[in-house]
């Protein structure tokens, strides 16, 4: 026996009130971001990529089901990239905080790897350089 999807909007005017609260959301959502400044969304995002990079390294609460150093290169390849570029923007303040909590995590991934990186190719060493 197969299922029938039920249609949640039953006619057209609950659909039609429901994308109404939809696009009141997204211009809401807008309004929002507008009011931020770059170097805060800039660090949020570095932070996202961080928190992610280091679960993704094993350094949060369960690195035996976590770890996942294909992920952690990505990661931490695309947070060296914007902490790099960003840096002039966002000031020495930001930056170097920023750049240390990369370099922990560089530093993780050499750690978690069975074979590890040459000194200079390992994950955002490119921008960074080597962080032996």
């Amino acid at each position: 026996m197969s299922t029938i999807p039920v249609d949640p909007f039953r006619d057209d005017a609950a659909r039609h009130q429901h994308w109404a609260e939809q696009e009141e959301a997204a211009a809401a959502a807008t309004r929002d971001i507008a009011s931020v400044p770059a170097v805060e969304v800039i660090s949020t995002a570095a932070v996202h990529l961080l928190s992610a990079a280091a679960v993704k390294t094993g350094l949060a609460d369960d690195p035996d089901n976590q770890l996942d150093l294909d992920e952690a290169r990505k990661l931490i390849n695309a947070l060296a990239g914007l902490i790099t570029a960003a840096a002039p923007e966002v000031g020495d303040q930001h930056a170097r905080s920023l750049r240390d909590g990369l370099r922990s995590v560089q530093l993780a991934f050499r750690e978690a790897s069975a074979i590890p990186d040459e000194p200079g190719k390992g994950p955002g060493e490119k921008y960074t350089g080597s962080v032996i």
